[in-house]
């Protein structure tokens, strides 16, 4: 259980980072954690961070920009005189569990942290979190709990789907 587990910290990965031993049970996400993302610190494509315990890695997630173009789902949420061609969105480009800890809140964990860092502490304007999830019903719905919703069912019948978060919807309003 997420409280039981008191002894983690949340770690940006750098060139010195020594890997934990991780596996989600996903050939593509573990060969991300294991084999690129410390490249891609090099490259700048994308920053990846470890929750992690003493033992091993917990979770991990990756993060880069990303923009929405402008469709008539988005058109319709902003007022005429504030409508741009895109919106600012940061993508997660990599998110996995840990098998031993999936479906024990960490994936959720990990999202909160995600829409308060980029909510409250972000350094520019970004006003949607997007992913390009596995088009599996376990992934979807998890995505589903956690706010995401699709851009649009065009891609229902592709590999991945495009859902997103509008991070407006996380901001306690006065």
């Amino acid at each position: 259980m997420l409280n039981s587990q008191p002894d983690y910290s949340l770690v940006r990965l750098d060139s010195n980072y020594e890997l934990k031993p991780f596996d989600c049970g996903g050939t593509d996400l573990n060969d991300f954690f294991i084999n690129e993302a410390k490249p891609h610190l090099k490259h700048l494509p994308a920053v990846t961070y470890a929750l992690e315990s003493n033992s091993e890695t917990i979770a991990f997630y990756s993060v880069l920009n990303d923009k929405i173009n402008r469709t008539e789902l988005i058109k319709r949420r902003f007022p005429k005189k504030k409508r741009y061609a895109t919106f600012p969105a940061i993508k997660i480009g990599r998110l996995g569990v840990h098998k031993n800890y999936q479906w024990k809140g960490y994936g959720t964990l990990l999202f909160d942290y995600i829409k308060k860092s980029f909510t409250y502490n972000n350094k520019t304007g970004c006003r949607f979190i997007t992913v390009d999830a596995y088009n599996k019903p376990e992934v979807l719905k998890f995505y589903g709990k956690n706010g995401f919703i699709f851009i649009s069912e065009h891609d229902k019948d592709e590999e991945t789907r495009l859902p997103y978060y509008d991070l407006t919807n996380f901001v306690k309003h006065d």
